[in-house]
C-alpha cells in the first residue's frame, strides 16, 4: 500500500465562513482519511505499507495527531503489517518534535543521513526491500535520489521518496529535484513518491522490467485549488513474482472538493442560475460515493442575466441562497464560492453599423469566415491573418487571453474580440491601458 502527503489535522485556509457541521467536518477529515488507510490495509491484507513524507502538516506536529498515527500504526503492526515512513518538507525531522515515546514494533521511520534499506521478511522469506530516507530541515535542494542504490537480495524493491520529478507539477516547491532517469539509474522496481498531491503515474507496465514511478496523490484534499479537486487517497500495488502487476488508486477522502464551470449563456434571471447551481451540485454528490461536498463554481458565457449577477451584493447574496438550500446532513454539500466571469451579451449587427474600431475588426471577421464557408473549412484567426496584423491586435493582450483569441475558430475569436472592443469603449480611454493589460 502506498500513501503519502497525509498532513494530519491540517488547518483548512482559504475557505470561508462555514456553518459549524462543516467546520467539524473539516477539523476532523485528514484524521478519518487516515483511519480509513489503515482499515483498507487490513481488508485488502497489505504485505506492508509506505507513506512517503508529509504525515503531519507542519513542524509544531499537534499532539491530536501523532498519537492517531500510532494508534493507526499500531493496529497494522499487530496484525502483521509493517509501515515504512519519511518525512518530507512540512514534518522534517530536525525541526519536528514527538509526543510518541515508543513507536510499534512493525514501524521503521527512516532517517535523513543515507538512504536506508530494510528487508520485508514473511514466512521465513524476503518478499522485499523497503529503501527511504527523511528530510532533515524544511528546504532540501538535493537530489536524495541519487543517495540510493539497489540491495542484493530476492523480492521487490521499492524505493520511498519525497520530491519533485522533472517539475511535473506547477505550485510545489523543487525539493529534492530528480529526473526520471536519475529514478530509472537506481535499479529499484517501483518508486512510491510524495509532495505532489494529484496521483500520476509518470512510467510503469504490468510485469515490466522498467520502474514503476507513482505519486499517490494526498489522502485528503486540503482546498480548493486544481491539485486538491476530485478523488484523493493512496495506491494499492499488486505484486506477482516480484513483479509489480498493476496498481489501483483507491479513494480515502472524508470531504471532497470540486470546481464547477457553468456556462449561463441560455439563462435569462438569476433564480435560473441558482437552479443550475443547485442541479449540478446534487448530481455531482450522486456521484462522490457517499462523501461529502466542498463546491466552487465559475459562471462563463454571454448572457442576459449577467446585469444582474452584477448588481452590488448581488453574488454574496446568491451564495447564501445556496447555503440554505438543504440541510447539513452527511452527505451534504456546501458552496465555498461563486464567481461570476459571465459577459454581457453582444449585439454585433448594431456593431456592425458603426464607424469605429469595432465595426472594422467585425467586418475582417466577416470576410474570413465568408471565404472559410466557401472552401468548406474551419479556419482560425492566426493563421488567417497577415501575421503583423495578428501581432498588432493582440500585441498588449494578456498571454493566456491572447492564446484564447488566437486558437478560437473565428466565431468565438469575433465574439471574443468584439466583447474586448466594447468593453475598452465603456471603460474610455483613460483605462484602456489598464483594461488592455488585464486589469
Amino acid at each position: 500500500m502506498h500513501a503519502a502527503d497525509l498532513h494530519l489535522d491540517t488547518p483548512f485556509k482559504g475557505i470561508g465562513r462555514t456553518a459549524d457541521a462543516v467546520a467539524k467536518a473539516l477539523r476532523e477529515a485528514s484524521l478519518e482519511a487516515f483511519d480509513d488507510l489503515v482499515s483498507l490495509c487490513l481488508k485488502r491484507r497489505a504485505a506492508f505499507l509506505v507513506i512517503a513524507g508529509d504525515v503531519y502538516d507542519g513542524v509544531e506536529r499537534g499532539i491530536r495527531a501523532q498519537l492517531r498515527f500510532r494508534d493507526g500504526l499500531a493496529r497494522l503492526s499487530d496484525a502483521g503489517i509493517a509501515t515504512f515512513v519519511v518525512h518530507g518538507n512540512h514534518d522534517p525531522i530536525e525541526s519536528g518534535w514527538s509526543a510518541v515515546g515508543e513507536w510499534p514494533s512493525g514501524v521503521t521511520i527512516f532517517g535523513a543521513e543515507s538512504a536506508e534499506a530494510v528487508p520485508v521478511v514473511r514466512d521465513g522469506q524476503q518478499i522485499a526491500v523497503v529503501h527511504g530516507i527523511s528530510y532533515g530541515r524544511r528546504d532540501v535542494r538535493e537530489n536524495l535520489a541519487l543517495r540510493f542504490s539497489r540491495m542484493a537480495g530476492p523480492g521487490l524493491q521499492v524505493g520511498v521518496l519525497h520530491c519533485n520529478v522533472g517539475g511535473v507539477a506547477e505550485g510545489h516547491e523543487d525539493y529534492s529535484p530528480c529526473s526520471l532517469d536519475d529514478l530509472f539509474q537506481v535499479g529499484l522496481d517501483y518508486w512510491a513518491l510524495g509532495h505532489i498531491h494529484k496521483a500520476m503515474v509518470l512510467n510503469g507496465r504490468p510485469h515490466g522490467d522498467e520502474p514503476w514511478v507513482v505519486y499517490s496523490g494526498n489522502l485528503q484534499a486540503r482546498g480548493s485549488r486544481l491539485s486538491e479537486r476530485g478523488p484523493k487517497g493512496a495506491v494499492v500495488v499488486e505484486v506477482q513474482d516480484s513483479r509489480v502487476a498493476g496498481v489501483e488508486p483507491v479513494a480515502c477522502d472524508k470531504v471532497r472538493y470540486t470546481g464547477l464551470d457553468l456556462d449561463v449563456t441560455s439563462l435569462t434571471s438569476v433564480d435560473a442560475v441558482r437552479d443550475l447551481l443547485v442541479d449540478e451540485a446534487r448530481g455531482e454528490l450522486d456521484r462522490a460515493d457517499g462523501r461529502c461536498l466542498v463546491l466552487t463554481a465559475r459562471l462563463t458565457g454571454r448572457s442576459e442575466v449577467h446585469a444582474a449577477l452584477q448588481r452590488p451584493g448581488a453574488i454574496d447574496q446568491l451564495l447564501e441562497s445556496l447555503r440554505e438550500e438543504r440541510e447539513l446532513r452527511p452527505p451534504w454539500y456546501w458552496w465555498d464560492r461563486v464567481d461570476d466571469d459571465s459577459a454581457p451579451t453582444l449585439d454585433l449587427a448594431t456593431l456592425r453599423r458603426g464607424s469605429d474600431f469595432a465595426a472594422d475588426l467585425i467586418e475582417t471577421f466577416d470576410q474570413l469566415a465568408a471565404e472559410s464557408a466557401a472552401h468548406g473549412t474551419t479556419r482560425r484567426l492566426e493563421s488567417d491573418l497577415p501575421s503583423d496584423l495578428v501581432d498588432e491586435l493582440t500585441a498588449t493582450l494578456p498571454k493566456a487571453l491572447r492564446a484564447r483569441v488566437l486558437g478560437a475558430d473565428l466565431d468565438a475569436a469575433e465574439l471574443l474580440a468584439a466583447g474586448l472592443m466594447t468593453a475598452l469603449d465603456e471603460l474610455g480611454a483613460g483605462d484602456v491601458a489598464l483594461a488592455s493589460t488585464g486589469g
